[in-house]
């Protein structure tokens, strides 16, 4: 089965540059182009939706001739829409402040929700990306956290993006101090026979890489080891990135909602370039 790029459109300006950059990544990826809006229950005018999708649909195809573009209107919540649109996606794409269908994307529910949710990676766009923001010399930029295994679905999606577009990725590992509270021999140990904290790190993240490296070995990697909170050293190297990839930490309250993680949390609220926020495999 053959996954679409979904990208969600609600007329918004954020929608429209989510829609072109979805339409290029489709391109890229040689893979088909599914535009989606999401009915609020208030609109009643399905009409006007499906002709507004339609011209949208005329719109891409006109700067992508060969490329197959399909459109949906979904009815239900916003959030459940969205979410069973990811399930189907190769990616989600949304503009990152929408209005209509997403509403206070970034610093609202519905979004966070969608985002948290999401069984596939979400890609957030801003009103005003464009193509020359993926022009050479830009990054692919990834986070890496923990074991191999914690964010092997963060580094297949980042060496992905970077071998389909011929970019270099910058794989962050960033480290920290241990405090009183997680401060254990036997880590400290590990830590010694590395040669210091650094170096522990180092070998960390190399470890994490090598699988990648071997199916990859076209992506030119730079490894970026640096000490310091883990969204402070991302959003460092930010200004050099055409995409930021980060993995997802769902949690999930009564009190308090979705969330989608302290390091998650930051780049896509504060990164200038898209943000692909990649659920755990």
């Amino acid at each position: 089965m053959t996954r679409p790029i979904t990208v969600g459109a609600d007329g918004s300006a954020e929608s429209l540059a989510a829609l072109h950059w979805a339409a290029r990544e489709a391109v890229r990826r040689a893979l088909p182009l599914r535009v989606v809006h999401a009915r609020e229950k208030s609109e009643d005018r399905a009409a006007d939706a499906q002709e507004a999708l339609a011209r949208t649909a005329d719109e891409v195809t006109g700067r992508h001739p060969g490329l197959t573009v399909t459109t949906d209107l979904l009815d239900g919540g916003p959030v459940e829409a969205l979410t069973a649109a990811a399930a189907q996606a190769e990616t989600l794409v949304l503009g990152s402040r929408g209005h209509g269908a997403i509403v206070g994307f970034l610093l609202g529910s519905v979004g966070q929700q969608v985002i948290a949710g999401a069984a596939r990676p979400v890609v957030l766009v801003r009103a005003g990306d464009r193509a020359e923001s993926e022009a050479a010399g830009r990054e692919i930029v990834v986070g890496q956290q923990g074991g191999p295994e914690d964010s092997a679905a963060a580094l297949e999606f980042a060496f992905g993006a970077a071998a389909a577009r011929g970019a270099a990725l910058r794989a962050v590992r960033a480290w920290s101090l241990p405090t009183v509270f997680t401060y254990s021999p036997g880590s400290m140990a590990l830590a010694d026979e590395a040669g210091g904290l650094e170096p522990y790190e180092r070998k960390a993240l190399a470890q994490a890489l090598e699988p990648w490296l071997a199916r990859f070995p076209g992506v030119e990697v730079t490894q970026h080891v640096e000490m310091g909170s883990a969204g402070e050293v991302l959003l460092s190297v930010a200004a050099r990135a055409q995409l930021m990839v980060v993995g997802r930490r769902a949690h999930r309250s009564a009190a308090v909602g979705s969330r989608i993680g302290s390091v998650a949390h930051a780049v896509v609220h504060h990164a200038p370039s898209p943000v692909a926020v990649v659920p755990p495999a």
